[in-house]
């Protein structure tokens, strides 16, 4: 037996769901505002892991255009039964205000890659809807339960319905399983075991005080008893967390939480759950903080987002499940595979895979084509970074702390108001973009743009470009802090920007989103609206290091 590292699902990989049909595995991941809606990811052996695809791929089903920063596709649950697979998810329409606009849907399929059905509407009393299969072909939904009311009767509430099997319409009324003025629950899923209906949920939100707590009870409608393991060290008030690395501030695996269950061939267990890497670095606190989110002065910075981790799940004598080890998140999970190594990522612009997204919208040929007589990927210029509507731009997730990627664009911008290039990027209001360029007094050049919280700041002056010949593009990083080069034609590289603390691209350092992760993006833009084209030629991708796995190290 060898073992499976964490996190198994690297980068922006958050709200696992996992499930088993025969040998293959598949874990279904939160998108947010990213296109398509509802990342697969697909393994034999539960250590190597592939992206298989997205669910929610017509335009006409899903509309994310104007949904805000991290709003979007929340929390699926991707389930199996008889022959059909089920996802459950939620759009968020808006999120920043008392009132939530939670949409939630259910599509079923024979195939994991579809066709998906119509979405089905069901009750939206909160987000995180989640679909329970029962041995007598009855079909439950729990959900959470918002609250808008201020101030508000309960901390966490949970409620459990029945659904037409065919319809997925509430049969009678909707019973409460769960309500606390303490301990918040979301993310719950149902399964069971030996008689026993076990409620898993995600507690304390979903930061670092992240947590998974579990009941259970004789009836899928409850009553539902906490488990209260004695092993776990807690303060008052302090959920009962099988599962967190809350009371460990230096382990390498933060927010620990959210978990999902499935079972081997073999008859073992296992639980996929949200867990986070940190860097070394904090926002600014007391007075110092100036462009951070007000609400996480002091907080630490989570560059990469919140990712995928697992563990080995133990059935004790008295029926409760608990972690293999304790309740910290293993760095390595005994799984039956030998882990393969990845190597360097290169693009085929003639057939994007799975591991490119765009933002809010499908990218059409509106938006950029193959031009296979040329070999290169045409991007036609269209809104500014910022937008929610139409932007020319894919990404990719960000890895690891250290990484280099490399981009080469034929682009001859007539004016400031077209650009084309290379962006790392946390959301449309930060990120830092080494762009192509036209300036009246420069000609066609090169500059490097920082947004950090709608603040922006040109990082270099307009690098002249002498000739026409293509330009590379070129990002290293080492523990997040970031050094951009360019190079024209067959030239060597030339730094133009060293050591940069790519931090603020963080879960907790922006003002509106703190749910997704940082990504590595190719665009173009032309604000004139005569969309100008951009020929991108190669893409690389490569992570260097993971420094902050293999050592158990102090962050504070």
């Amino acid at each position: 037996m060898s073992k499976a590292m964490n996190p198994i699902l690297r980068g922006f990989n958050p709200d696992p769901s996992i499930i088993r049909v025969g040998e293959d595995y598949y874990i279904a991941t939160s998108t947010f505002e990213w296109w398509p809606g509802v990342k697969i990811s697909h393994s034999r052996d539960l250590a190597n892991w592939s992206d298989h695809g997205y669910i929610l791929t017509d335009p006409e089903k899903l509309d994310l255009r104007g949904v805000g920063t991290t709003q979007g596709i929340w929390a699926p649950c991707l389930t199996y039964d008889k022959g059909t697979f089920y996802l459950c998810y939620t759009v968020v329409k808006s999120y920043y205000v008392n009132m939530y606009d939670t949409e939630n849907f259910i599509v079923t399929s024979d195939s994991i890659d579809g066709p998906w059905s119509d979405p089905v509407r069901i009750d939206g009393f909160g987000f995180d809807p989640s679909l329970f299969h029962d041995d007598d072909g009855r079909k439950y939904m729990i959900s959470m339960v918002t609250d808008h009311r201020v101030p508000k009767k309960y901390q966490g509430r949970l409620l459990v319905e029945e659904l037409d099997p065919v319809t997925f319409q509430r049969i009678g009324a909707a019973r409460e399983v769960y309500a606390s003025s303490e301990i918040f629950l979301e993310g719950p899923h149902i399964m069971k075991k030996d008689g026993w209906y076990y409620l898993f949920a995600a507690d304390t939100g979903t930061g670092e005080g992240h947590g998974e707590t579990v009941l259970r009870s004789r009836d899928v409608f409850g009553p539902y008893e906490m488990h209260h393991p004695s092993y776990i060290k807690r303060s008052e008030g302090e959920a009962w967390s099988i599962l967190t690395s809350r009371q460990d501030p230096s382990y390498p695996l933060q927010k620990s939480g959210h978990g999902s269950i499935v079972s081997t061939p073999d008859g073992e267990w296992y639980m996929v759950h949200i867990t986070a890497r940190p860097s070394d670095r904090c926002n600014p606190d007391g007075e110092k903080r100036v462009l951070n989110h007000p609400r996480f002065p002091g907080a630490r910075r989570y560059p990469l987002g919140r990712e995928t981790a697992i563990v080995r799940l133990i059935w004790d004598e008295d029926g409760w499940p608990r972690v293999d080890g304790g309740v910290l998140p293993p760095l390595e999970v005994p799984v039956a595979a030998e882990k393969v190594e990845k190597g360097a990522y290169v693009a085929d612009f003639s057939s994007l895979d799975a591991s490119w997204q765009s933002l809010r919208i499908p990218m059409s040929e509106h938006y950029m084509k193959y031009i296979p007589e040329k070999k290169v990927l045409r991007m036609y210029g269209r809104s500014g970074l910022s937008s929610f509507f139409s932007q020319t731009l894919i990404a990719r997730r960000i890895e690891e702390m250290s990484f280099s990627a490399e981009v080469t664009v034929d682009f001859t911008p007539e004016c400031f108001k077209q650009m084309s290039g290379l962006a790392v990027m946390y959301d449309t209001d930060n990120y830092l973009y080494l762009h192509v360029t036209h300036d009246e007094e420069v000609g066609k050049c090169i500059t490097l743009l920082k947004a950090e919280n709608r603040v922006y700041e040109y990082l270099t002056p307009y690098i002249p470009l002498s000739t026409d010949e293509p330009v590379s593009l070129m990002v290293s990083a080492d523990n997040f802090y970031l050094t951009f080069s360019y190079s024209v034609g067959n030239g060597d590289p030339v730094v133009i920007k060293s050591s940069l603390d790519g931090s603020f691209m963080s879960d907790e350092a922006c003002f509106d989103g703190w749910f997704t992760g940082s990504m590595i993006a190719i665009c173009c833009q032309d604000l004139t609206g005569r969309g100008l084209h951009s020929d991108v030629s190669s893409f690389r991708y490569e992570n260097l290091k993971n420094a902050y796995i293999h050592q158990k190290k102090a962050l504070l």
